[in-house]
């Protein structure tokens, strides 16, 4: 394993490698459908390349890579709180979103990323969510089991408190809900603050990132194949406009990404391609959709 810190190529070519990775491995999953794949160039600097897959059982599926850099907006600067003479940025990482096809099988997201400001500060951040259309306690469990296993490989302390992270960041205050059954989120993690160097920070997102494939693919496996009633998958439609209502309104990274002239098709690919919204929507007692409304809060122990 190297033992130099890692510098900004390594951990670019990492990330780069990451999605090539993932890719390959939801591709097989999905019946071989290739991703489709545009490579861009942002304007101030740098670039990516946003990967689609619209597979049997992925509906909309991405996964992103880019690595940019340039002047910072005022906006941007701003939300990252620059100190003088921190004018300028570099920044790379992986985003994914998955909306399966099937009610039945969750929405996921992941993001691990790189942050780099012209005098010298850096720092890591990410995590992995889960948002189950329908929640399923064992599934959630066994998510929650696989995020903790690699946090503790790093520290102990890691998992309860990026858990907790993620029931704050991952939450809708007009609906005073969670998105999800939340899962792991972190950000700003630098050396002085958490007493470890920086190769063990990449390696610990590095972690993070490889956690992604082994997390999702069993629940998505064993739930495609189940039978979808028109009710269930108007449930379906609701949900995924909770996503995006989270997305637009709330997500730190889609206003970053929209501040910094990144590119909007890659920024907005989080988005579903069907939502739906009902007017005063209440689900019926004792229903499916009013089980899950009932776990859809912070502080569930799974």
């Amino acid at each position: 394993m190297p033992t130099a810190e890692p510098d900004r190529d390594e951990i670019t070519a990492y990330f780069r490698s990451l999605q090539d990775d993932i890719c390959g491995q939801l591709s097989a999953a999905d019946d071989d459908i290739p991703f489709t794949e545009d490579e861009w160039e942002r304007p101030g600097g740098g670039g990516g390349r946003a990967r689609v897959l619209l597979g049997h059982h992925i509906e909309k599926g991405g996964v992103n890579f880019s690595a940019v850099h340039g002047e910072l907006p005022p906006a941007a600067a701003a939300s990252l709180h620059t100190e003088a003479g921190e004018t300028s940025f570099y920044a790379t990482g992986v985003s994914i979103v998955l909306h399966p096809r099937n009610v039945h099988v969750p929405i996921i997201h992941m993001n691990v990323r790189y942050f780099e400001l012209d005098g010298g500060r850096y720092w890591f951040g990410g995590g992995i969510d889960l948002t189950p259309h329908y929640v399923v306690a064992e599934d959630a469990q066994f998510f929650h089991e696989q995020l903790r296993q690699t946090c503790d490989r790093f520290d102990t302390s890691y998992y309860p408190r990026f858990k907790k992270w993620a029931d704050d960041y991952f939450y809708i205050p007009h609906r005073q809900e969670t998105r999800g059954v939340g899962g792991i989120f972190f950000d700003r993690l630098q050396p002085a603050a958490e007493q470890k160097t920086k190769r063990e920070l990449f390696d610990f997102t590095a972690a993070v990132g490889e956690t992604f494939v082994p997390a999702y693919l069993p629940l998505h496996l064993r739930s495609r194949q189940k039978e979808v009633t028109p009710e269930q998958h108007r449930w379906q439609e609701l949900r995924r406009g909770r996503y995006v209502e989270f997305n637009l309104v709330w997500d730190r990274g889609t206003k970053f990404g929209l501040t910094t002239n990144g590119r909007t098709e890659s920024i907005l690919m989080s988005l579903p391609p069907l939502a739906g919204w009902t007017y005063d929507y209440q689900a019926a007692p004792g229903s499916p959709e009013a089980e899950t409304l009932a776990l859809l809060r912070k502080g569930v122990n799974w």
